[in-house]
């Protein structure tokens, strides 16, 4: 009997054995599939798996944009109240806060560009324009701007510019600005936009400037001085490289509770429908963070076989990504006190849409949240209702720039609806 209950006993070990190196087996196999047809890098969010280059043809899947229906407008979270803050604009990309309150619109696109920064004051603060008047023209493709003590700077895409300024003025027509750096001008796609931060000292300026290419096809030397941030003191001297390998950096801000710089980041195309994700990242000085070699870290792009493998090692791997071909421009910090506390510290990010991709991506503006200074969690859907018909690629507008007012309502410029959105929270 004891013999036969060991026999038993050892065969169903045998039996189990064979099952778990079945599965184990099976398992193995399933990662070695996985391998096989997608990448997997580790975020500051969690793992992100990518699929390899070419997975799926890239597309051309242009929006046509069609009028807001009366009484429509974007959609936020329950309890936000969108209202119509401005419109009548041509373009308005980026707003910019001055220390005084006062809102400055740059109006500036790829093709036509007005060239334009308005003026908008809201004297008594109640979420209404009362003054709105040209503050500058005849620019050329502007997007950046800055007040620093007695001098306004504007980022125009050929160079950085300084124009002599007094608090409260409403018109710089009479003053002559100096460029005080060069810029290297052109660019593929949308490329030209010149955004700048200053640092909490005042004392420097970053600038950031994309690519002149997709995956620099026409070589290297195009790319002298671009897909960087720079930085320069504020005459333009002593210029830096303060990041490189950044394809397409647009929007910048400052982390609140650990003053890293952070910036949103449009990567490259023509890898297929789902390569390669937008990003927004914490920015560390000297860092290089892959382009045109790699992406995501050491994935290396099969274009460039072979060149950059020493900047390739050492690439680094952005901390979230928002998605394929979202074109995410617009960045800021919540970090003002009307928006319910899960917003506070988090990062707010403008996504003008793709036009390559065949399924629409973007179009909204995305939060990503933060605890103690880190990200914590993936970017979730803020203010959509920006497509009007999915099948028919047709859209009300496109989201660029994201500007907490000092009330703390955000401002949302809609580029291609030619409106700036304000997002309230009913208290």
């Amino acid at each position: 009997m004891k013999k036969y209950i060991l026999l038993l006993a050892l065969c169903t070990f045998t039996i189990y054995s064979c099952k778990s190196e079945q599965k184990k087996s099976s398992e193995e196999m399933a990662n070695s599939q996985i391998s096989e047809t997608a990448d997997t890098v580790q975020t500051a969010i969690g793992p992100l798996v990518l699929p390899k280059p070419f997975a799926t043809k890239s597309v051309r899947n242009s929006t046509k944009l069609v009028d807001w229906p009366e009484g429509k407008m974007p959609v936020a979270p329950e309890g936000f109240t969108v209202t119509k803050f401005a419109d009548g604009f041509k373009n308005p990309r980026w707003t910019y806060i001055a220390p005084n309150g006062d809102m400055f619109v740059c109006e500036a696109n790829t093709r036509g560009s007005a060239g334009l920064i308005t003026l908008l004051r809201d004297k008594d603060g109640d979420g209404t324009a009362e003054l709105r008047q040209t503050f500058l023209e005849d620019l050329k493709q502007p997007f950046g701007m800055l007040v620093i003590d007695d001098s306004f700077y504007v980022a125009n895409t050929d160079g950085l510019y300084k124009y002599p300024y007094t608090k409260g003025q409403t018109s710089l027509e009479a003053q002559k600005g100096v460029k005080i750096v060069e810029l290297p001008a052109g660019g593929y796609n949308n490329h030209w936009t010149r955004n700048i931060i200053t640092n909490e000292t005042k004392d420097k300026i970053y600038i950031s400037v994309g690519s002149a290419s997709n995956v620099a096809e026409h070589g290297m030397d195009e790319e002298v001085r671009r897909a960087n941030i720079l930085v320069v003191d504020l005459n333009g001297q002593n210029e830096k490289v303060y990041a490189s390998g950044l394809r397409n950096p647009v929007g910048m801000d400052w982390n609140p509770i650990n003053g890293e710089l952070w910036t949103a980041v449009n990567e490259r195309d023509k890898l297929g429908d789902n390569l390669v994700p937008d990003y927004v990242t914490s920015v560390r000085e000297g860092g290089f963070y892959g382009w045109p070699y790699s992406y995501y870290g050491q994935l290396k792009d099969p274009r460039m076989e072979g060149k950059g493998t020493d900047l390739v090692a050492k690439a680094i791997v952005p901390d979230v990504s928002v998605g394929p071909h979202t074109a995410s421009l617009g960045l800021t910090f919540y970090d003002a006190n009307s928006f319910p506390k899960k917003y506070k510290n988090g990062l707010f990010v403008g996504q003008h849409g793709s036009w390559n991709r065949s399924v629409l991506s973007g179009y909204k503006v995305v939060f990503v949240p933060f605890e103690d200074g880190k990200p914590s969690d993936q970017p979730q859907d803020f203010l959509t209702g920006f497509i009007a018909d999915e099948n028919a690629s047709e859209v009300y507008g496109r989201p660029v720039g994201v500007t907490v007012t000092p009330k703390g309502d955000l401002l949302v410029n809609d580029d291609a609806g030619n409106v700036i959105w304000k997002v309230s929270y009913n208290k």
